[in-house]
């Protein structure tokens, strides 16, 4: 069995290409869970590490292991955080300092900055699996107008409009998550007005939307794994398709909706039979998936052991699919690019 060095030495070789000279960039240098520790991963946000502990008790020497092998293999790393994610104490999951005294409060893909606060949430506040989607947003929705539910941070959204997208609306419960996504919008110079951040919660927003017969081009349904309040619940092991169905009226014909399935115990091949079953009416498409970047995944050099559910078709349990959208009373065809 290879030490946690070797593990950590094997996966910064594979990521090599990953390191930008200027470290403003974002990434996952080791993921633990398919590449050989399965408690433990390490992102980099610019110029930050950020050491993510999985276990039910905390191991202190990992971090302390950890560390000693960024300041001796990174030296342009000037802050180290640790996330106790299992922890029960909000202050442990939410991450403490190691190193350093400033975490990066910004990181830059694709040539669009976003902004971040690393110790905001038990995440990191930007998603590292959706960088290959957020390329997708910005390559592909010039000029179309946008909904982003469930947008926690914006990133999508952000990309859409850096990429020319007419308008887009942002749709989070939480206030202070889209206050970042105003922050990016301001560090690239986006146009963007108090009326395109919707603090409101989605079965209520959505409905109201329905009911003003408001539609979009294309919408982003990224949900939690679990939410619930009093207006509904999201689970996307047994709800996913009712979440679709809720927001296919908004979408204008030959639109897109991009709907993605995080749930660790739903296989591709389930969530692919859910959306084929949807695409039955004829009305709606499946266009394509957006692969999951391969440092978010691991190598075929790194890897050890395998999920504990198979996503093929998809490549992780982030399972993402864009769905071209057909209206009921539209005699028009689908047009796939």
């Amino acid at each position: 069995m290879s030490s946690l060095t070797e593990y950590l030495d094997l996966a910064l070789a594979a990521r090599a290409d990953l390191l930008d000279e200027t470290h403003t960039s974002a990434y996952r240098l080791f993921n633990g869970f398919l590449e050989g520790v399965p408690t433990l991963c390490l992102d980099i946000y610019a110029q930050t590490a950020l050491i993510q502990d999985y276990s039910n008790e905390g191991n202190p020497d990992s971090g302390s292991e950890v560390q000693g092998w960024i300041l001796e293999n990174l030296p342009w790393v000037n802050c180290i955080l640790l996330k106790a994610r299992e922890r029960h104490t909000t202050s442990q999951a939410r991450g403490r300092l190691l190193f350093g005294s400033r975490p990066a409060d910004r990181v830059e893909e694709n040539d669009v900055w976003y902004a971040i606060d690393l110790l905001m949430n038990r995440d990191a506040s930007f998603y590292l699996d959706t960088r290959n989607l957020r390329a997708w947003t910005k390559s592909k929705l010039a000029g179309k107008t946008i909904l982003n539910t469930f947008a926690y941070t914006g990133s999508l959204g952000v990309a859409a409009l850096a990429g020319g997208a007419a308008r887009v609306i942002q749709m989070d419960r939480n206030n202070r998550y889209l206050s970042l996504a105003r922050q990016s919008c301001e560090l690239n110079g986006l146009l963007s007005t108090n009326s395109d951040y919707l603090p409101q919660d989605f079965f209520t927003a959505v409905g109201q939307m329905k009911h003003h017969q408001q539609t979009f081009d294309c919408v982003f349904l990224d949900p939690p794994f679990f939410a619930s309040t009093s207006k509904g619940r999201v689970d996307l092991e047994t709800g996913s398709t009712r979440l679709i169905n809720k927001v296919r009226p908004l979408i204008n014909h030959d639109g897109w909706l991009v709907a993605i399935n995080n749930a660790l115990f739903v296989s591709g091949k389930e969530y692919l039979a859910s959306l084929q079953a949807l695409c039955s009416d004829g009305y709606m498409v499946i266009e394509e998936f957006i692969p999951v970047p391969p440092d978010f995944c691991g190598y075929p050099q790194t890897r050890h052991g395998l999920p504990p559910c198979d996503p093929t078709p998809f490549n992780h349990s982030t399972k993402i699919a864009v769905l071209r959208i057909r209206r009921k009373n539209s005699t028009n065809p689908i047009k796939l690019d």
